[in-house]
C-alpha cells in the first residue's frame, strides 16, 4: 500500500481490517481486548438466555443438557474431541493462508475432494491396513491442496478474487460429488437385487478405518485427533520461528514491504493456499476413516464453515485454534441433546455466530475507538495551532 493511499485509510476501512485479519494489532492494550472480550461474551451468552426463554425453554435446562452432551461423560467428551477434530485441522489450514493475506472460504469443497480421493483410494486399494490409510488420508490431503490451488492459479493468472473464487468451487465440488456416487462405475455404493441404491459409497472395511484409543463407552481418543494436534503444534511452530513463516507473516502484514525483500507474492500465496486446501482435504479425510466410513456429499456437515470460525476466533493462531476447537466441538456434541429440552436446535448454531461475534468484535471497537480519539487530537492539535497563528498575528 502506497503512502497516499495509507492516509486515506478510513476508520471504517481500520475497522474491517482488524475482522479480517484478527491478528494484525488493531489498537488497545491486551488487557483491554480481555476485559471486553469477556463483556461481549457475557452479553452474548445473555441474547441466548433470552432467545431460549422466548422459545418456551429453561435456560437452566438447556445449559445443562448442553454440559451432559459435551462433557458429562467419557462417551460425551468422546464425541466433544471427534467433533473437534475436523475442526482443528480446517482451522490450522486456514491460520496459515490468513498469515498470508489469503482468505480462503472454500473449505468445505476441499474437505470434499480430499474425501472423494480418500475413499477412491480406500476402496480400490489393497494392502497392509496402516498402509492403505495412510494413502487414504495422504491422497485426501492432495485432493484438497490441488482443489485450493486452481483458485490460487485464478488469482495470480488471471486475477480472480480468491474469496469469490474458492466459495463458488464447493458448489462445483457438491455436484461433482454427487455424480461419483451416482455412477456404478466410480465410485457408487454396489447395487443388491431389491435395494434403493442411495448416493453414497461402498463403505470402507474395518481394517481401513483409523484405530481409537479407549472403547465405547468409556473415553476414546481418535488418532485423527492426535495428527491434528500435532499438526497444530508443528505448523503453529513452522509460523513463529521459521524462514517460510517469517515471509508468510511478512506477505500477509504487508504485501508491498514484502515483495521489495524478495518474497515472491505468487510463489508464497499459492503455498499457503494449497496448504489450506491440504489441511481441509485431510480434515475429509478424517471424517471418512474415522466417523462416517461413506463417500456421501453431505459428509462435510458444515465442518469447513465451523473450522473457518475457529481459526477466526483464534485470531490465525494455531495453538489458540486448538482450545476454540474444542468449544466449538462442545457446542456440536452438547446440541444433540437440546431436543430434550424441548428446544431448537437451531439455538446452537445461533450461539456459535453469537460467539464469534463477541470474540471478533473487540479488535474492530477498538480500532474505531482509537481512530476517533486520533482524530480529536488531530483537530485540538490544528485548532491550538491556529490560535497560536492568529496570536502570533495580531502581535
Amino acid at each position: 500500500m502506497s503512502v497516499q493511499a495509507a492516509s486515506r485509510t478510513t476508520p471504517i476501512d481500520r475497522a474491517v481490517a482488524a475482522l479480517l485479519a484478527p491478528t494484525r494489532r488493531a489498537g488497545g492494550s491486551p488487557l483491554a481486548v480481555a476485559l471486553l472480550t469477556v463483556g461481549t461474551a457475557a452479553l452474548a451468552l445473555a441474547i441466548v438466555a433470552g432467545l431460549v426463554g422466548l422459545v418456551g425453554g429453561s435456560p437452566g435446562s438447556v445449559l445443562s443438557s448442553m454440559i451432559d452432551g459435551s462433557v458429562g461423560s467419557a462417551s460425551s467428551i468422546s464425541t466433544t474431541l471427534m467433533e473437534a477434530t475436523p475442526l482443528l485441522l480446517v482451522a490450522v489450514g486456514t491460520c496459515v493462508a490468513s498469515r498470508a493475506g489469503v482468505f480462503n472460504i472454500g473449505q468445505e469443497g476441499q474437505m470434499l475432494i480430499g474425501a472423494a480421493l480418500g475413499a477412491f483410494v480406500g476402496l480400490r486399494t489393497q494392502g497392509p491396513p496402516e498402509l492403505v490409510s495412510t494413502l487414504a488420508l495422504l491422497c485426501a490431503a492432495l485432493g484438497g491442496a490441488a482443489w485450493a490451488a486452481l483458485a490460487a492459479v485464478m488469482r495470480y493468472r488471471r486475477g480472480v478474487d480468491v474469496v469469490v473464487s474458492t466459495l463458488l468451487l464447493i458448489f462445483i465440488a457438491e455436484q461433482l460429488v454427487s455424480f461419483l456416487v451416482s455412477r456404478p462405475s466410480l465410485l457408487q455404493e454396489t447395487r443388491i437385487p431389491g435395494q434403493i441404491v442411495a448416493q453414497q459409497s461402498d463403505a470402507l472395511a474395518p481394517a481401513y478405518r483409523l484405530p481409537a484409543l479407549g472403547e465405547h463407552p468409556g473415553l476414546t481418543v481418535g488418532v485423527g485427533t492426535f495428527i491434528a494436534l500435532g499438526l497444530a503444534v508443528v505448523m503453529a511452530g513452522l509460523l513463529a520461528r521459521s524462514r517460510w513463516g517469517f515471509r508468510i507473516r511478512m506477505l500477509g502484514h504487508n504485501p508491498l514491504a514484502a515483495r521489495h525483500a524478495g518474497v515472491r507474492e505468487a510463489a508464497y500465496g499459492t503455498v499457503a493456499l494449497a496448504i489450506s486446501g491440504a489441511f481441509a482435504g485431510l480434515a475429509g479425510g478424517v471424517v471418512l476413516t474415522g466417523q462416517v466410513y461413506r463417500l456421501q456429499p453431505g459428509m462435510s456437515d458444515n465442518y469447513g464453515w465451523d473450522g473457518l470460525l475457529v481459526a477466526l476466533v483464534a485470531r490465525d493462531r494455531p495453538l489458540a485454534a486448538v482450545v476454540t476447537a474444542l468449544a466449538f466441538g462442545g457446542l456440536r456434541a452438547g446440541g444433540g441433546l437440546l431436543a430434550s429440552t424441548g428446544v431448537p436446535a437451531y439455538l446452537v448454531d445461533i450461539t456459535q455466530a453469537l460467539l464469534v461475534i463477541a470474540f471478533v468484535l473487540p479488535p474492530a471497537l477498538l480500532a474505531l475507538w482509537h481512530a476517533h480519539a486520533s482524530r480529536r487530537r488531530g483537530r485540538a492539535a490544528a485548532a491550538a495551532s491556529a490560535r497560536a497563528a492568529a496570536s502570533g498575528a495580531a502581535a
